[in-house]
């Protein structure tokens, strides 16, 4: 187990290291930004994980300027993961050198396809969903995957960014994106959680040395639940119990069941007593008999519902 206040890492192929546990920003409203990185900071999180689409990287770069100037942490300590738009995925370079821009960082420790579609641009850093007149997503027909990844690549021949990865890409997506890419992608970042846990697709990414990230670790937590109407896995009976019998709350339960399946977590939140919550997980450990309880409640239930607002079904 990790040494307190200490989040443990995993090896990438690209040979960097990633913390196990990180933060996510999504959803993190402007003012209180500052307050809760510092405080993540503090607490002992060296792992951020941001968006284009979170409309918040000037937010999160003065966070980090300040962190980085008062000595809270040092550039180098931090793990600083970010994603490509789908409306940029035919201007790669120039979306990237914007998000570090607003960052306030000179190179990326990850940089993420944050969809497996490209769609039609609207201007670096405007992430706004582009539909057509029929209300459905406009999809660009003339950018492959295979060519937003060769310019994904690029950007780290150019120094801009140490790993680059992939994320909400199915098993076919994948094994495709290996087949073509000379640099194999480091990461794919998934929805997986007790109620939705892709088994064949995390067995799949790690046996061909790509790290799991759960970018939906609670699986319909509060922030799920009011954006997507869905149902929450920490209301389940089976974690319930179980999270009583480890003394712990379910949330610690289920991001603990995450690390035991060797993906990473990223839990989001906006309050600091949850941030403190979150991140003690690494002093116990769930048996192996209580794993495969938690396996026992999987239901195939997606939250995480982009459909909802593109009028299209990606995942069709």
């Amino acid at each position: 187990m990790a040494a307190k206040g200490v989040a443990p890492a995993l090896t990438l192929s690209s040979g960097h290291k990633m913390p196990a546990v990180g933060l996510g920003v999504w959803r993190m409203e402007k003012p209180a930004i500052r307050d809760l990185i510092h405080s993540a900071l503090r607490i002992g999180y060296r792992h951020l994980d941001c968006a284009a689409d979170y409309q918040n990287e000037a937010e999160v770069g003065d966070a980090l300027a300040e962190a980085f100037e008062s000595g809270l942490v040092k550039r180098e300590d931090l793990f600083v993961t970010t994603k490509l738009w789908n409306s940029d995925h035919g201007h790669v370079v120039e979306a990237c050198k914007d998000s570090l821009k607003k960052l306030r960082v000179d190179y990326l420790d990850l940089y993420l396809v944050h969809f497996p579609v490209a769609t039609r641009h609207t201007g670096v850093g405007t992430t706004s969903s582009a539909l057509g007149d029929d209300g459905v997503l406009d999809i660009d027909t003339t950018i492959s995957l295979e060519t937003t990844w060769h310019a994904m690549e690029d950007l780290v021949s150019m120094g801009l960014v140490r790993s680059i990865g992939i994320s909400n890409y199915d098993i076919f997506l994948t094994r495709d994106c290996l087949a073509y890419a000379k640099i194999k992608p480091a990461v794919n970042q998934i929805e997986t959680h007790p109620y939705f846990q892709r088994d064949s697709l995390v067995k799949f990414c790690q046996k061909h040395g790509i790290c799991v990230t759960a970018h939906t670790p609670l699986g319909g937590s509060t922030a799920n639940t009011e954006w997507f109407g869905s149902v929450s896995c920490l209301d389940d009976p089976v974690i319930k119990g179980l999270a009583e019998k480890y003394n712990k709350s379910p949330a610690q339960l289920v991001l603990r069941w995450g690390l035991q399946r060797n993906t990473v977590v990223i839990p989001k939140t906006s309050k600091e007593e949850r941030l403190r919550e979150n991140f003690e997980v690494f002093d116990f450990e769930i048996s192996g008999e209580d794993m495969e309880k938690i396996k026992a409640i999987d239901r195939n239930y997606r939250t995480n519902q982009p459909a909802k607002f593109w009028g299209i079904d990606l995942y069709a």
